[in-house]
């Protein structure tokens, strides 16, 4: 089954250089992780970020979870650059897509 993982955060002030490099290393190594399927990332107007990610299984998602660099990375976040921030993540059970192909 797919893993979907939700990851929501706020940026501490000053910050947002080191974080978007950093945040450009992570989705360039994940998206080489074997089993990653997409990711997308949307600020909302209050500040607050969501990236979601999804792997193909939960052997895929482990390996990126338990990655070196991404440690490291999750480890800079906590001290330098989150305010705030929860992680989710479950098996997907259920995905219907649609889409059209006329244009409007």
């Amino acid at each position: 089954m797919p893993i979907i993982t939700v990851f929501r955060s706020r940026l501490r002030p000053g910050v947002q250089a080191h974080y978007e490099s950093l945040a450009e290393e992570m989705s360039a190594l994940a998206r080489a992780m074997p089993g990653f399927i997409e990711e997308k990332t949307f600020t909302a107007d209050d500040g607050e970020r969501v990236t979601i990610v999804l792997f193909a299984d939960r052997t895929s998602h482990e390996a990126w979870r338990h990655h070196e660099r991404h440690q490291e990375a999750q480890a800079i976040g906590k001290s330098e650059l989150y305010s705030e921030y929860s992680v989710y993540s479950a098996e997907v059970d259920y995905h219907r897509a649609f889409s059209s192909d006329v244009v409007r």
